[in-house]
């Protein structure tokens, strides 16, 4: 007769894991001295890919207060040509 139990699940060796990543801290709930501007882009470039995308919180390290702030501050940056819509991009 047929075997009727359920197929096993492979296992290819122990589980990987991740190594420990320590957890940022936002920059700007750490020094209250620094503050968010949008015509500032030096610091706002910071927060933008060299595609032109703003960086999420997850990977900056920034709080949410403090990302919506940021996000705010490049959009009004954008609007003003302090910073570019699309990142820079060579011209073959």
């Amino acid at each position: 007769m047929a075997d009727e139990r359920a197929p096993q699940r492979s296992t290819s060796g122990p589980r990987k894991k991740r190594p420990f990543q320590r957890r940022k801290v936002c920059r700007f709930c750490a020094d209250k001295q620094v503050t968010i501007d949008y015509k500032d882009p030096r610091t706002l470039r910071y927060f933008v890919s060299e595609r032109g995308k703003i960086i999420p919180r997850r990977i900056s390290g920034n709080c949410s207060k403090h990302q919506r702030e940021i996000t705010e501050a490049i959009k009004r940056a954008r609007n003003i040509a302090l910073l570019p819509i699309a990142g820079s991009h060579a011209t073959a």
